[in-house]
């Protein structure tokens, strides 16, 4: 068969049909599975086939044709789904970590993603150092001889910064450390990080892969060697699997993600181009506006701007609730990538838990606000955002 295009493979990639020959994707919740004879259990507990399950916390039919199908949009060799997107992030990390190791990472990160690295892996004797994900010398100085890994978002929570995937890759793998990506703001649709050099790949599959704001989960992405020999033993016996439930949910959500995510990038580059220097706001952030300091990094690596932008309201934290609160579209929530656009504070929610100094460092100030763009018509995102701000400017 011919290689089949990205929209096929969101739609078709992984069918398992049972004998009825549904079009629609079967969900299959069951915890267990039945064998013939006791002969024919301790054959698959010895060594299960590619379509043979024990457990649903092992592996289940429906979860077996989520993973497949995103490591054909991801172009991984194999996937395991997480229960949640820090399932996965604890699993692709703490399933190849041991005492001794060292790791690399970007400073800028999610706020549970910096707790698993300061307080989980440093419980059991992993060094951790921080960089400044956009400096190429802090890299090239932090890795060394010995560096088991190198961690970071390609694109950074919530201030939109970007790592150089192919060069940071390329100072990693020539010590022999691999490299493991958080990509959730790059999204799967304009992912091209395992060719640019990532070993390991990171969704919350919770956000753009679901859109809906519907369930909750993740995915690990690489290699079958390693998805297979070092992921899938680590999370089958701490119970990180996803549900077979949320796995059919995802697979309802890879149908529309392409068509999705790139009305959504369309939308938040319109409204970037119509709030760029407006008087209520300090800075603007956006990949996909030419004032991004790292706009042509943002085109080489994802080839677009992206469904997130970052707005930095005058006047710090009253102005910014302020204007969360005279928001009549935009919903206020923590969520992102759902077809609904969300605002967020994240100073005061998703990053609560770093302190002044370290959101100071990062750009997280107390006027800064999330949102991440959703279906609704940019005409209509755009008219509620600058009445905001015409409120905020006028109190």
């Amino acid at each position: 068969m011919t290689e089949r295009g990205k929209r096929t493979n969101l739609v078709h990639g992984g069918t398992r049909r049972s004998q009825w020959g549904e079009v629609s994707e079967a969900l299959f919740l069951t915890q267990g599975f039945v064998y013939d004879t006791a002969e024919a259990a301790e054959a698959r507990f010895l060594k299960a086939g590619a379509d043979e399950f024990i457990y649903a916390r092992y592996g289940n039919p429906t979860v077996a044709m989520f993973e497949e199908r995103m490591a054909l949009l991801e172009e991984a060799e194999d996937a395991f789904a997480a229960a949640s997107g820090m399932a996965a992030v604890n699993g692709a990390l703490v399933s190849m970590l041991k005492a001794g190791d060292h790791v690399v990472s970007a400073r800028a990160l999610f706020g549970s993603c910096v707790y698993i690295l300061e307080e989980v892996l440093t419980r059991y004797g992993v060094e951790i150092s921080f960089v400044d994900g956009a400096d190429p010398e802090q890299w090239a100085k932090a890795i060394r001889p010995g560096t088991r890994a190198v961690f970071f978002e390609s694109m950074a929570n919530p201030t939109l910064e970007l790592v150089d995937i192919e060069l940071v890759s390329g100072l990693a793998h020539a010590v022999g450390a691999l490299v493991v990506v958080d990509n959730v703001f790059s999204t799967p649709v304009y992912s091209k990080a395992i060719s640019q050099g990532a070993d390991i790949v990171v969704y919350s599959t919770t956000k753009h892969v679901d859109g809906q704001g519907r369930c909750l989960g993740g995915v690990i992405l690489g290699t079958r060697e390693h998805i297979r020999g070092v992921v899938e033993p680590y999370m089958k016996h701490t119970g990180g699997a996803m549900s077979p439930f949320n796995a059919w949910v995802m697979l309802k959500g890879l149908e529309t993600v392409d068509l999705r995510v790139r009305a959504q990038t369309a939308g938040a580059s319109a409204i970037a181009a119509a709030l760029e220097g407006h008087p209520g706001l300090s800075r603007l952030i956006y990949p996909g506006a030419a004032s991004h300091p790292q706009h042509a990094l943002a085109q080489r690596q994802m080839g677009a701007g992206g469904t997130m932008l970052a707005l930095d309201i005058r006047g710090g934290k009253a102005a910014a609730f302020r204007f969360l609160n005279a928001l009549e579209i935009v919903l206020i929530s923590n969520n992102l990538g759902d077809a609904k656009s969300i605002a967020t504070h994240p100073a005061t929610t998703t990053h609560q838990r770093l302190t002044e100094d370290q959101r100071a460092a990062l750009g997280i100030g107390d006027g800064l606000v999330r949102l991440s763009v959703g279906l609704e018509e940019p005409a209509d995102l755009i008219a509620d955002l600058q009445q905001a701000l015409d409120i905020v400017r006028t109190e």
